[in-house]
């Protein structure tokens, strides 16, 4: 119990023991023999508690700190919101700025070369202006695709919706590229279904765009065959077999083998099952295809066709020119536009671009729309074509069917032979034969025994003899062929060139039909003759062009340099009938002249309604309201939002041509 390993760590319990001993005390003293062990729970679960305690305020230390850079990172945050809102504006106000800079001087450059043209020049002189003019319009062109690139990386590009023809859309653009494929000898087509309505709403201006864009590359890349737009619903393509179902060269507009443009939307989500696009009832859902027989797309090239400023070799830019961008706007576009876009191309073969968009029906009740009025001279021909029947003589069922679609536009009843044997065959009263080039060079010596068979097919009276050609050399005039006058119609046809080669040639409605160009210069002569108008521009040349285009239509023109002048001269009464207004001038710009002129005439109205002012001191007009149209270089969407917030009309841009003030003052004028 004593023994010598006894430890010394100074524990000890002492107990007294009584024996009944009164002599001796005892006692006992206990000890342990061995040292304690070490209080391991005690010493881990100090530590677990100081290691948790230190971890818990770790966290909290780091979620203050978290909170106070959050808080930082936010002010940061609104801060560069702040200098991004700021750069944007200072962005839109620059494209703005560079654009009227820009567009000013180029407006007096084409003004003054197109009344350069109006002048006596001789040849050698002609083709320099027109040389000249056509490159102050590629760099206008190219001005206005950089502008729009910049508005769809901002997401500032925004669609109209106003009523338009689509047919007389296609037209126009046909009219646009008709020379060039005629030098070419590239033939030239559209095709657009029944089911199609006639009016649509929608954004016309950048649904040309897009078929401009198309179409400028493939007469670019094209130098043989044919480039032919068509346009279906997609529903008739999903669910008829009969549209483009086989691929051959008979079956081509040209005969040359194309690719095959189902392969262009086969990735598209309209067609695929999960995907399927179901309209509503006042939608419509085009299907839009630019088919061409050009050089066609590398395949290595093809993955960045879309990609702004990318072209598919560097000799492409220094060969065909362009910068590029044209195709990725169109997408950026199409997709606007509730629609998608693809292609399909093979290599000297050529290429098809398809694409889809959604608009309404043109049906819907006009007052939810604003309608914009489309020059469409079709609409004008002489109701004595309608009923008339032609006979087609054209072996390929495309050329046929494209041929067809736009004498059936004229209200003409059409038959389509192949040959000129089926020809003589035939019982009805024909009035008109058209033939197309291919057969006249191929059959040329049978024809002119067909020719004077005619009268077989007339009862009695020859039908007029119509030639299709796509060679611009032999578009010029008539050409007789034994005892029957050969009319040569140049294509790409268009209802208005159509109706007018056909109204001159068979001597019914209007034989003096001008040529399709001089068309809008005699429209708007009929509508600015005798007309006052005030021109508002702080830049003299701008003045000289402004009043020279409008005079050269027969408008009475009075010019002003000052918004303060112009509201002199518009105060009631006036003898005015429209003004034209500069948006960036000195002292006063065009919105605030405006704004004021719209006070003044609404202050005299108000007088004239509440008696006043009698009637006959103001010229006997009870409602004054000139109306103002902007007159500018700056064509950035804000500054069209803010003509229509100042009271103005309508909007003009620099460099205006004779089309563009046609649409815009036809709304005025009778």
């Amino acid at each position: 119990m004593y023994g010598s390993n006894a430890s010394n760590d100074g524990l000890e319990h002492v107990s007294h023991l009584n024996f009944g001993d009164p002599f001796r005390k005892h006692e006992m003293r206990c000890r342990f023999k061995q040292k304690p062990p070490w209080p391991w729970f005690a010493i881990t679960t100090s530590i677990g508690v100081l290691v948790i305690a230190l971890l818990v305020g770790h966290i909290f230390h780091a979620t203050v700190n978290r909170i106070a850079r959050v808080e930082d990172d936010c002010h940061k945050m609104m801060e560069l919101k702040k200098q991004a809102e700021t750069a944007d504006v200072a962005k839109s106000q620059f494209l703005a700025t560079v654009s009227h800079e820009i567009r000013t001087p180029m407006n007096g450059v084409l003004g003054m070369l197109d009344m350069l043209m109006d002048t006596v020049l001789d040849v050698t002189q002609l083709d320099y202006v027109r040389t000249a003019q056509a490159s102050g319009k590629a760099l206008v062109a190219l001005i206005n695709e950089v502008l729009d690139q910049a508005k769809i990386e901002s997401g500032k590009l925004e669609l109209e919706e106003v009523q338009f023809d689509l047919r007389a859309i296609l037209d126009d653009v046909l009219s646009l590229f008709s020379g060039k494929s005629q030098d070419k000898g590239v033939e030239l087509a559209v095709y657009i279904s029944d089911r199609v309505p006639e009016m649509l709403i929608g954004d016309p201006g950048r649904f040309r765009q897009i078929i401009t864009n198309l179409m400028g590359n493939s007469i670019k890349f094209t130098e043989k065959g044919h480039i032919i737009v068509t346009v279906h619903l997609v529903e008739e393509v999903i669910d008829s077999i009969e549209v483009e179902t086989e691929y051959s060269s008979k079956n081509t507009l040209s005969g040359f083998p194309v690719a095959d443009r189902r392969q262009s939307w086969k990735a598209f989500r309209t067609f695929g099952q999960e995907g399927s696009v179901h309209p509503s009832s006042d939608s419509i859902n085009l299907i839009v295809s630019v088919e061409d027989t050009g050089e066609g797309i590398p395949p290595e090239a093809q993955p960045r066709v879309f990609t702004p400023f990318m072209q598919v070799g560097p000799s492409i830019s220094r060969t065909h020119g362009g910068t590029g961008i044209g195709l990725s706007i169109s997408k950026c576009l199409v997709g606007l536009m509730k629609g998608e876009i693809g292609f399909v191309s093979i290599p000297k073969v050529g290429s098809t671009f398809t694409f889809t968009a959604v608009f309404a029906s043109g049906s819907s009740s006009p007052k939810e729309f604003k309608s914009q009025q489309i020059n469409s001279q079709s609409n004008t021909v002489s109701s004595e074509l309608h009923g008339m029947r032609a006979l087609v003589m054209d072996p390929r069922p495309v050329r046929s069917k494209v041929s067809t679609y736009h004498i059936q536009r004229l209200g003409i009843h059409v038959e389509v032979v192949s040959h000129w044997k089926q020809g003589l065959s035939m019982n009805n009263v024909i009035h008109m034969v058209l033939i197309e080039q291919e057969v006249w060079d191929r059959d040329l010596n049978s024809l002119g025994l067909f020719i004077n068979n005619l009268e077989k097919i007339g009862h009695g009276t020859p039908p007029k003899v119509f030639l299709f050609s796509n060679s611009i050399n032999s578009s010029r005039g008539n050409t007789t062929t034994g005892s029957c006058d050969l009319t040569i119609i140049s294509k790409p046809l268009r209802a208005s060139m159509l109706a007018a080669s056909l109204q001159r040639a068979m001597g019914i409605g209007n034989k003096g039909n001008p040529r399709n160009a001089e068309l809008p210069s005699l429209s708007l002569r009929n509508l600015l003759l005798g007309r006052k108008i005030l021109i508002v521009d702080d830049n003299n040349v701008n003045l000289k062009v402004a009043a020279g285009a409008l005079r050269k239509y027969g408008a009475d023109v009075i010019s002003a340099t000052r918004g303060i002048a112009a509201i002199e001269l518009l105060t009631p009464p006036h003898q005015f009938d429209a003004c034209f207004m500069d948006i960036q001038m000195p002292e006063m710009d065009g919105f605030e002249a405006t704004r004021r002129i719209r006070n003044v005439e609404q202050n005299i109205n108000n007088r004239i309604q509440f008696g006043e002012l009698s009637i006959d001191a103001c010229k006997n007009v009870l409602n004054w309201h000139v109306p103002i149209l902007a007159m500018t270089a700056d064509v950035i969407q804000a500054t069209h939002e803010e003509c229509l917030r100042c009271g103005m009309d309508g909007y003009v841009s620099k460099p205006f041509e004779a089309e563009q003030l046609y649409l815009e003052v036809s709304r005025f004028f009778q």
